[in-house]
């Protein structure tokens, strides 16, 4: 995990250079501790965090700036001036028009379009009107983007390989899934250049060796992922209706699509989950920031001492006592001047009611997510499999299965997008023939089914929804 830097209020980046010794140094340490040698690698997967960027210099690779996180607020000005103004208004009014002589689903998200701080593309645009070296260097096609993945692969391979995945790039927000190319409709709108972007590649696939000085011998890289597809392929959801719930420091809903690409709906957005080959699966993705996040802060002010004992001190009372908490550190998707909250606190207020009020905040969240997909994907829901480190909170998961009255299955090991770039790279290099195999080596350890009818929640939850709308537009 690399340390977050905040230069500035609002601002989140990481040090590429410490990103990229602690990436090779737990490569070395993953290899030493399974008491095996570097020429003994087949291949090795990449999964990383999306949407978080870096642009540098074509020909020296020097960097204009730290990467700049997907959580970084830097943008919510020009987000908001964007998402208020007449030109959205008229693209709004111009796709909804197609959208209905059409029939076609491309036009669709453009007719409701609104920006994100999460997005790349506002980032991105506010780089090129603030980094006068990143402008300049563009104007002569000298300047590189990447996400994560895309600055490991150049750093890996020496600055010979310069390329990103389908799965990462449809995650930026400026990949458009239909055409499967950069958007230069969106780049016009907001002055990005379009000679910035890498070409894309297959998920599974051989993107060149790592160079034999990193590592001591040439280890071929034969899988880049985007880490929330990386974890439903982990999770073996390979089947239209598949669902995977990742609590991590965020938290994620995806749904398998199959070959069919959903448009974007309020709250959904579509993604490209892996391509291998011919073969393309697409899926729904519906988030919400700060579970992880949250519940890091409340051990860093004490509120408990180990994260283990969390679902004990939920339990050891009824309720909250009306005490709710409305998360936001990092905003939400909507909202970028939303403001992380308690209310209902009282004199009575204990640590144990802070702690509840928090874990059923990831639980109410995760029912309204559940709702939107239940509304808007057309296809019926199969299983459920949930991963992420707050997967491993019993009460989270338990809370979440009343509400949305469904069983979880939660796998034996929960990091599950490390898995999945491992099965990527695995079938690329022969490892394993198909996914039939894959399925085998699935190990479930617990299975969380309804106990308590969801209406029985019903008071906190509308007492919750009260206290989100007291917290927006702070």
């Amino acid at each position: 995990q690399v340390e977050s830097l905040y230069p500035r209020p609002g601002w989140v980046e990481l040090d590429p250079e410490v990103l990229w010794s602690q990436f090779v140094g737990v490569i070395k340490e993953a290899v030493q501790g399974a008491g095996l040698h570097m020429r003994q690698i087949a291949g090795l997967g990449i999964s990383t965090q999306r949407a978080t960027f870096i642009t540098w210099h074509k020909r020296t690779g020097k960097p204009f700036h730290n990467f700049i996180s997907w959580q970084d607020l830097r943008s919510a000005e020009l987000v908001n001036s964007w998402n208020k103004s007449l030109l959205l208004k008229v693209i709004h009014v111009i796709f909804t028009v197609l959208h209905f002589l059409t029939g076609n689903d491309r036009y669709l998200a453009p007719s409701f379009l609104t920006f994100s701080t999460q997005q790349t593309s506002m980032k991105l645009s506010w780089v090129f009107k603030n980094i006068h070296e990143a402008e300049e260097a563009a104007k002569k096609s000298n300047c590189c983007f990447g996400t994560v993945d895309t600055w490991l692969l150049y750093r890996l391979t020496k600055g010979s390989v310069y390329a990103t995945d389908y799965s990462n790039a449809s995650a930026t927000g400026i990949f458009e899934p239909f055409t499967k190319c950069w958007n230069p409709t969106l780049c016009n709108l907001l002055s990005i250049p379009m000679s910035i972007y890498p070409p894309v590649k297959d998920t599974s696939f051989n993107f060149g060796s790592a160079d034999s000085e990193i590592f001591g011998v040439p280890i071929p890289i034969m899988a880049v992922v985007a880490d929330q597809q990386s974890a439903m392929f982990g999770e073996c959801c390979f089947h239209p209706g598949d669902v995977k719930l990742t609590m991590g420091t965020g938290g994620f809903w995806n749904v398998n699509t199959g070959e069919h690409l959903f448009a974007s709906r309020r709250g959904l957005y579509p993604l490209i989950g892996w391509k291998i080959g011919e073969e393309v699966v697409y899926l729904t993705e519906g988030c919400m920031s700060d579970i992880g996040t949250a519940i890091k802060w409340a051990q860093d002010i004490d509120l408990f001492t180990n994260v283990d004992e969390t679902a004990k001190m939920a339990r050891s009372i009824v309720d909250s006592q009306g005490v709710c908490f409305v998360p936001g550190f990092q905003v939400s998707v909507n909202d970028p001047y939303l403001c992380a909250s308690f209310m209902g606190l009282k004199p009575s207020t204990t640590r144990n009611h802070l702690v509840r009020a928090i874990l059923e905040s990831v639980a109410f969240r995760n029912k309204q997510l559940y709702d939107i997909i239940v509304k808007k994907v057309r296809i019926p829901l199969q299983t459920i499999r949930a991963d992420g480190g707050v997967s491993n909170n019993s009460f989270v998961m338990q809370m979440t299965s009343d509400l949305i009255n469904k069983k979880i299955e939660k796998p034996a090991n929960t990091d599950m997008s490390s898995l999945g770039a491992a099965f990527l790279a695995g079938l690329a290099s022969g490892f394993w023939t198909d996914k039939e195999q894959l399925k085998k080596l699935r190990r479930i350890e617990a299975v969380f089914e309804p106990q308590k009818d969801s209406e029985e929640y019903k008071p906190a939850m509308d007492t919750w929804l009260q206290a989100v709308k007291r917290s927006v537009h702070w």
